[in-house]
């Protein structure tokens, strides 16, 4: 057998990705990709301790719904943690806050002395994620955009689910499409409706039983004819 000298050795052996695993650089890729989003992370300081407490709060089986590191006399760096269920209750937002302050710790993002507030992102939650818009379609929200959108950067109505990369909402004008990417804030309206459907999904979930349920539903209605 003659060998051509040109090729010899042979050229090494492309490395391959073994299957089953996602390579690393993907891994990184798609957890930098889900923390660029102004709505769950603002400021590069936000955005900074999303990317070392994310890890931490999925692990422990919740999600991200905002970061933010309040400045002024005292700093507060303000969590808001949920369940895939969107619940959360105290004594979970007891040990996410548990973890986070020791891996803060260690990472150590934060130059000034500051408190840590970690809680549930509440009724009037901010919808911080596409999936916020087509969970709470129905329901009132405020809307905010960078940049003046025919005019006007804030928009009040009701949510009417996502199509592509735009939430939906329905306004006086008529159902109009924003693109995710320009808001700057949204946040569900406290309304009766939207609190009553909160508490039926608790009592649902036998966070609150049914006597108590009828307790406060009874308070809305009197409220209401008020």
């Amino acid at each position: 057998m003659i060998i051509d000298n040109a090729d010899w050795p042979p050229p090494p052996t492309p490395p391959e990705f073994t299957t089953g695993r996602a390579p690393v650089f993907l891994c990184l890729k798609n957890t930098i990709e889900r923390m660029m989003n102004d709505l769950i992370a603002k400021a590069a300081i936000d955005r900074r301790i999303a990317e070392i407490i994310t890890p931490v709060i999925e692990d422990m089986g919740f999600e991200v719904v905002r970061v933010r590191l309040m400045t002024g006399k005292e700093s507060i760096l303000q969590i808001m943690v949920q369940r895939p269920d969107g619940q959360i209750e105290v004594d979970e937002c007891a040990r996410v806050s548990t973890a986070i302050s020791a891996t803060l710790d260690v990472e150590d993002p934060i130059v000034d002395v500051y408190t840590l507030e970690v809680s549930s992102p509440g009724i009037d939650r901010p919808l911080t994620r596409m999936k916020d818009f087509d969970q709470w379609e129905g329901f009132e929200a405020k809307i905010e955009t960078d940049e003046l959108i025919d005019g006007r950067r804030r928009f009040k109505g009701q949510l009417a689910g996502t199509e592509g990369d735009e939430v939906l909402i329905t306004i006086t004008e008529g159902t109009i499409g924003l693109k995710f990417e320009w808001l700057s804030d949204a946040k569900l309206v406290l309304t009766d409706e939207l609190i009553r459907d909160v508490l039926r999904g608790r009592k649902d979930a036998g966070q609150i039983d049914e006597a108590q349920f009828d307790e406060i539903e009874t308070i809305i209605d009197g409220e209401e004819n008020t």
